[in-house]
Protein backbone atom coordinates (compact mmCIF):
# COMPACT_ATOMS: atom_id res chain seq x y z
CA UNK A 1 0.00 0.00 0.00
CA UNK A 2 1.15 3.50 -0.75
CA UNK A 3 0.92 5.20 2.63
CA UNK A 4 1.27 8.86 0.79
CA UNK A 5 4.07 10.58 2.98
CA UNK A 6 6.65 10.44 0.24
CA UNK A 7 8.66 13.41 0.83
CA UNK A 8 6.60 14.40 4.65
CA UNK A 9 8.99 15.21 7.54
CA UNK A 10 8.91 13.43 10.72
CA UNK A 11 10.52 13.67 14.02
CA UNK A 12 11.01 10.68 15.97
CA UNK A 13 12.01 10.66 19.86
CA UNK A 14 14.21 7.58 21.13
CA UNK A 15 14.53 5.98 18.21
CA UNK A 16 18.00 4.41 18.13
CA UNK A 17 16.42 1.69 19.41
CA UNK A 18 13.17 -0.82 19.60
CA UNK A 19 10.00 0.59 18.64
CA UNK A 20 11.28 3.83 18.02
CA UNK A 21 13.93 2.58 15.18
CA UNK A 22 10.88 0.45 14.13
CA UNK A 23 8.93 3.24 13.80
CA UNK A 24 11.40 4.75 11.96
CA UNK A 25 12.63 2.63 9.53
CA UNK A 26 8.82 2.10 8.42
CA UNK A 27 8.47 5.89 7.87
CA UNK A 28 12.07 5.65 5.73
CA UNK A 29 10.70 3.20 3.95
CA UNK A 30 7.46 4.70 2.84
CA UNK A 31 9.91 7.87 1.75
CA UNK A 32 10.07 10.09 5.33
CA UNK A 33 12.73 12.32 5.83
CA UNK A 34 13.48 12.41 9.47
CA UNK A 35 14.87 13.61 12.46
CA UNK A 36 16.15 11.07 14.71
CA UNK A 37 16.67 11.62 18.22
CA UNK A 38 18.05 9.72 21.31
CA UNK A 39 20.89 10.27 24.34
CA UNK A 40 23.31 7.59 22.98
CA UNK A 41 25.05 9.25 20.07
CA UNK A 42 26.92 6.01 18.89
CA UNK A 43 23.42 4.17 18.81
CA UNK A 44 21.66 6.77 17.06
CA UNK A 45 24.69 7.58 14.38
CA UNK A 46 24.56 3.73 13.31
CA UNK A 47 20.49 3.78 12.93
CA UNK A 48 20.71 7.19 10.74
CA UNK A 49 23.68 5.30 8.64
CA UNK A 50 21.33 1.94 8.07
CA UNK A 51 18.22 4.39 7.62
CA UNK A 52 20.26 6.25 4.77
CA UNK A 53 21.97 3.36 3.65
CA UNK A 54 18.38 1.50 3.02
CA UNK A 55 16.02 3.95 1.80
CA UNK A 56 17.91 6.97 0.53
CA UNK A 57 15.98 9.55 2.55
CA UNK A 58 17.44 12.14 4.47
CA UNK A 59 18.28 11.80 8.18
CA UNK A 60 19.21 14.19 10.42
CA UNK A 61 20.14 12.24 13.97
CA UNK A 62 20.62 14.73 17.28
CA UNK A 63 21.50 13.24 20.29
CA UNK A 64 20.05 14.74 22.76
CA UNK A 65 18.09 14.62 26.25
CA UNK A 66 14.59 15.34 24.88
CA UNK A 67 13.16 15.50 28.39
CA UNK A 68 14.83 18.76 28.94
CA UNK A 69 14.05 22.66 27.89
CA UNK A 70 17.94 22.50 26.12
CA UNK A 71 17.62 19.24 24.49
CA UNK A 72 14.27 19.73 23.10
CA UNK A 73 14.93 22.81 21.66
CA UNK A 74 18.29 21.83 19.77
CA UNK A 75 16.09 18.80 18.24
CA UNK A 76 13.47 20.96 17.65
CA UNK A 77 15.75 23.33 15.66
CA UNK A 78 17.45 20.64 13.59
CA UNK A 79 13.77 18.83 13.20
CA UNK A 80 12.51 22.37 11.41
CA UNK A 81 9.10 22.79 10.13
CA UNK A 82 6.92 18.69 10.55
CA UNK A 83 4.36 16.63 9.15
CA UNK A 84 4.65 14.05 11.30
CA UNK A 85 5.47 13.59 15.06
CA UNK A 86 6.11 10.36 16.43
CA UNK A 87 6.79 11.09 20.62
CA UNK A 88 8.50 8.02 22.54
CA UNK A 89 10.85 7.37 25.63
CA UNK A 90 11.50 4.65 27.80
CA UNK A 91 9.50 4.13 30.55
CA UNK A 92 10.22 4.98 34.09
CA UNK A 93 11.16 2.04 36.76
CA UNK A 94 9.45 -0.56 38.48
CA UNK A 95 8.56 -0.87 42.15
CA UNK A 96 6.27 -0.94 44.84
CA UNK A 97 3.86 1.52 45.70
CA UNK A 98 5.21 3.36 48.72
CA UNK A 99 8.98 3.07 47.04
CA UNK A 100 8.21 6.38 45.10
CA UNK A 101 9.22 9.70 46.16
CA UNK A 102 7.61 13.07 44.64
CA UNK A 103 11.17 13.56 42.42
CA UNK A 104 10.23 10.25 41.02
CA UNK A 105 7.28 11.35 40.07
CA UNK A 106 7.95 14.46 38.94
CA UNK A 107 10.68 12.40 36.67
CA UNK A 108 7.98 9.94 35.54
CA UNK A 109 5.46 12.88 34.37
CA UNK A 110 8.76 14.69 32.95
CA UNK A 111 9.73 12.06 30.32
CA UNK A 112 6.68 10.40 29.73
CA UNK A 113 3.62 13.19 29.66
CA UNK A 114 5.21 16.77 30.15
CA UNK A 115 8.02 15.88 27.42
CA UNK A 116 5.19 14.63 24.57
CA UNK A 117 3.04 17.46 25.22
CA UNK A 118 5.78 20.09 25.05
CA UNK A 119 6.84 18.55 21.71
CA UNK A 120 2.73 18.14 20.62
CA UNK A 121 2.60 21.92 21.51
CA UNK A 122 5.70 23.33 19.26
CA UNK A 123 4.26 21.35 16.42
CA UNK A 124 0.74 21.23 16.19
CA UNK A 125 0.65 25.11 14.97
CA UNK A 126 2.79 24.66 11.90
CA UNK A 127 0.76 21.53 10.99
CA UNK A 128 -2.42 23.31 11.86
CA UNK A 129 -1.60 26.15 9.55
CA UNK A 130 -0.76 23.76 6.63
CA UNK A 131 -3.82 21.60 7.01
CA UNK A 132 -2.51 18.37 7.21
CA UNK A 133 -0.53 16.61 10.14
CA UNK A 134 -0.08 13.04 11.99
CA UNK A 135 1.07 12.92 15.79
CA UNK A 136 1.59 9.34 17.67
CA UNK A 137 2.09 8.64 21.06
CA UNK A 138 3.85 5.60 21.86
CA UNK A 139 2.42 5.19 25.48
CA UNK A 140 1.77 1.35 26.72
CA UNK A 141 -0.82 -1.21 27.24
CA UNK A 142 -1.01 -0.24 31.10
CA UNK A 143 -3.27 2.62 30.27
CA UNK A 144 -6.32 0.45 29.22
CA UNK A 145 -5.37 -2.37 31.82
CA UNK A 146 -2.72 -0.85 34.49
CA UNK A 147 0.20 -2.90 35.70
CA UNK A 148 0.77 -2.82 39.55
CA UNK A 149 4.68 -2.82 39.35
CA UNK A 150 4.68 0.02 36.92
CA UNK A 151 2.70 2.58 38.91
CA UNK A 152 4.96 5.41 37.66
CA UNK A 153 4.13 4.35 34.26
CA UNK A 154 0.38 4.06 34.86
CA UNK A 155 0.25 7.62 36.33
CA UNK A 156 2.40 9.70 33.62
CA UNK A 157 1.11 7.70 30.68
CA UNK A 158 -2.60 8.24 31.48
CA UNK A 159 -2.13 11.56 32.12
CA UNK A 160 -0.87 12.23 28.50
CA UNK A 161 -3.78 9.98 27.52
CA UNK A 162 -5.87 12.76 29.02
CA UNK A 163 -4.32 15.50 27.42
CA UNK A 164 -4.36 13.97 23.91
CA UNK A 165 -8.71 12.93 24.31
CA UNK A 166 -9.03 16.60 24.20
CA UNK A 167 -6.57 17.83 22.22
CA UNK A 168 -7.10 15.43 19.15
CA UNK A 169 -10.61 16.64 18.56
CA UNK A 170 -9.41 20.58 18.91
CA UNK A 171 -6.77 20.23 16.23
CA UNK A 172 -8.70 17.38 13.83
CA UNK A 173 -10.56 20.49 12.27
CA UNK A 174 -7.24 21.21 10.65
CA UNK A 175 -6.63 17.89 9.44
CA UNK A 176 -4.28 17.01 11.94
CA UNK A 177 -5.12 13.75 13.50
CA UNK A 178 -3.46 12.48 16.91
CA UNK A 179 -3.34 8.72 17.96
CA UNK A 180 -1.73 6.68 20.84
CA UNK A 181 0.02 3.87 19.87
CA UNK A 182 -0.28 1.08 22.85
CA UNK A 183 2.80 -1.39 22.71
CA UNK A 184 2.53 -5.05 24.67
CA UNK A 185 5.70 -6.47 24.78
CA UNK A 186 8.23 -6.79 22.13
CA UNK A 187 11.28 -7.84 21.46
CA UNK A 188 13.01 -5.31 22.36
CA UNK A 189 16.07 -4.61 25.05
CA UNK A 190 13.11 -2.82 27.70
CA UNK A 191 10.17 -5.54 26.96
CA UNK A 192 13.03 -8.43 27.82
CA UNK A 193 13.94 -6.47 30.99
CA UNK A 194 11.69 -7.75 33.06
CA UNK A 195 12.37 -11.39 31.92
CA UNK A 196 15.75 -11.15 32.73
CA UNK A 197 14.92 -9.35 35.87
CA UNK A 198 12.43 -12.69 36.80
CA UNK A 199 15.25 -15.23 35.22
CA UNK A 200 17.27 -13.39 37.71
CA UNK A 201 15.59 -13.31 40.59
CA UNK A 202 14.28 -17.23 40.58
CA UNK A 203 17.52 -18.40 39.06
CA UNK A 204 15.95 -19.93 36.16
CA UNK A 205 16.62 -19.72 31.99
CA UNK A 206 15.99 -16.30 30.20
CA UNK A 207 14.29 -18.90 27.62
CA UNK A 208 12.03 -20.14 30.59
CA UNK A 209 11.19 -16.90 31.99
CA UNK A 210 10.13 -15.58 28.59
CA UNK A 211 7.90 -18.50 27.93
CA UNK A 212 6.12 -17.74 30.97
CA UNK A 213 5.42 -14.78 29.68
CA UNK A 214 4.31 -15.74 26.19
CA UNK A 215 1.70 -18.41 27.58
CA UNK A 216 -0.39 -15.22 28.77
CA UNK A 217 -0.45 -14.04 25.81
CA UNK A 218 -3.11 -15.24 23.12
CA UNK A 219 -0.80 -14.97 20.25
CA UNK A 220 1.98 -16.90 21.82
CA UNK A 221 4.96 -14.61 21.31
CA UNK A 222 6.05 -11.26 21.56
CA UNK A 223 5.18 -8.35 19.13
CA UNK A 224 8.39 -6.99 16.63
CA UNK A 225 9.52 -3.47 16.43
CA UNK A 226 8.61 -3.99 12.71
CA UNK A 227 5.17 -4.35 12.91
CA UNK A 228 4.99 -2.20 15.62
CA UNK A 229 6.80 0.42 12.85
CA UNK A 230 4.31 -0.70 10.38
CA UNK A 231 1.23 0.33 12.44
CA UNK A 232 2.91 3.75 13.13
CA UNK A 233 3.42 4.22 9.55
CA UNK A 234 0.30 3.90 9.04
CA UNK A 235 -1.43 5.91 11.52
CA UNK A 236 0.81 8.64 10.00
CA UNK A 237 -0.64 7.92 6.80
CA UNK A 238 -3.15 9.44 4.05
CA UNK A 239 -4.74 6.55 4.94
CA UNK A 240 -6.04 7.52 8.42
CA UNK A 241 -7.64 10.99 8.46
CA UNK A 242 -10.57 9.62 10.33
CA UNK A 243 -8.99 7.85 13.30
CA UNK A 244 -9.00 10.52 15.53
CA UNK A 245 -7.82 10.37 19.35
CA UNK A 246 -7.71 6.66 19.41
CA UNK A 247 -5.93 4.23 21.80
CA UNK A 248 -4.44 1.10 20.09
CA UNK A 249 -3.61 -1.53 21.04
CA UNK A 250 -0.97 -4.09 19.67
CA UNK A 251 -0.37 -6.59 22.33
CA UNK A 252 -1.00 -9.89 21.32
CA UNK A 253 -4.62 -9.96 22.89
CA UNK A 254 -2.72 -9.55 26.50
CA UNK A 255 -5.25 -7.04 27.61
CA UNK A 256 -8.61 -8.90 27.89
CA UNK A 257 -11.12 -6.17 26.99
CA UNK A 258 -14.71 -6.38 25.40
CA UNK A 259 -14.66 -2.64 23.93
Amino acid sequence: MDLGIAGKRALVTASSKGLGRGCAMALAEAGVDLTLNARGAAALEATAAEIRDRFGVKVTAVAADITSDGGRAEVLAAAGPLDILVTNAGGPPPGMWNDWSRDDFIRALDGSMLTPIALMQAALPGMMAQGWGRVVNITSQSVRAPLAQLGLSNAARTGLTGFVAGTARQVAPQGVCINNLLPGTHETDRGLSFDRAVAEAEGIPLAEAMARSTARIPARRYGTAAEFGAMCAFLCSVHAGFIVGQNILMDGGAVNLTM
